[in-house]
């Protein structure tokens, strides 16, 4: 199927690393469902595109109601789901681990875990229907999904929770052409992991300035899974700055 046939949704759209893939699909070919909870920020993304083909939804994917609600709007408009791209989420991080008050906790599950089931879910369904059948969901999980940082229990939990979630959802989806991957981001520079350039916590309890890398290298790699065809599916993919302290960690 050619790009400009396809469509697109990611979530989280509307800064950083969701930015920067939206427009990585749009400049594709894609037709792009942008969301996040604020319409104004997606709509800038959109116009940034230079594009007619993106479609801004304000949502909250922690919201069962919300969810559907986009995914009734996705089928009414477009009638297919070729790809998702679920990246919305939270840090919660750089609280001690017995200071991490209940209403925290449940806030990073509720929006990085729920949130990534509830899309999926609403994406295997559509998915699942259409004609021509099948299609991709990449979560995004991170370098926390294999190794935490300190003071970064919820976060390090619920990405450790989407790395089962993707083997699950690549398990179900083989009879109905649904491919799941997973794509392990470090250091990419983006407004929420500026401060890494300034310095933060090793495990060591030194704090260290740490390299980064251009956002728009996730973007491309994210494209790239993207673009497979069915029949191939990137699994689990590791992209970060080279010399950022991951390999040695701990």
């Amino acid at each position: 199927m050619n790009p400009n046939d396809k469509v697109a949704l990611v979530t989280g759209a509307g800064t950083g690393i969701g930015k920067a893939v939206a427009l990585g699909l749009l400049q594709a070919g894609y037709r792009v469902v942008l969301v996040g909870r604020r319409l104004e920020p997606l709509a800038q993304v959109a116009h940034e595109s230079g594009t007619d083909r993106a479609l801004p939804v304000a949502t909250d994917v922690a919201s069962a109601e919300s969810v559907n609600a986009l995914f009734e709007r996705i089928r009414q408009t477009f009638g297919r789901l070729d790809v998702l791209f679920n990246n919305a989420g939270v840090s919660g991080m750089g609280v001690d681990f017995e200071d991490i008050t209940i209403e925290q906790w449940k806030n990073v599950v509720d929006i990085n875990l729920t949130g990534s089931f509830l899309c999926a879910q609403g994406a295997f369904r559509l998915m699942k229907e259409q004609l021509p059948r099948g299609g991709r969901i990449i979560n995004n999980g991170s370098i926390s999904a294999h190794s935490p940082r300190p003071g970064s229990a919820s976060y390090t939990a619920t990405k450790h929770a989407i790395t089962g979630l993707t083997k699950s959802i690549s398990l179900d989806g083989r009879k109905y052409d649904i491919a799941c991957g997973q794509i392990d981001i470090g250091n990419a520079m983006t407004e929420l992991a500026a401060k890494m350039a300034k310095g933060v916590p090793q495990a060591n309890g030194e704090i260290a300035i740490e390299p980064m890398m251009d956002v728009r290298e996730v973007a491309d790699a994210v494209v790239h899974m993207a673009a497979l065809p069915l029949s191939t599916n990137v699994q689990f993919m590791t992209i970060m700055a080279t010399k950022m302290p991951f390999v040695g960690r701990g």
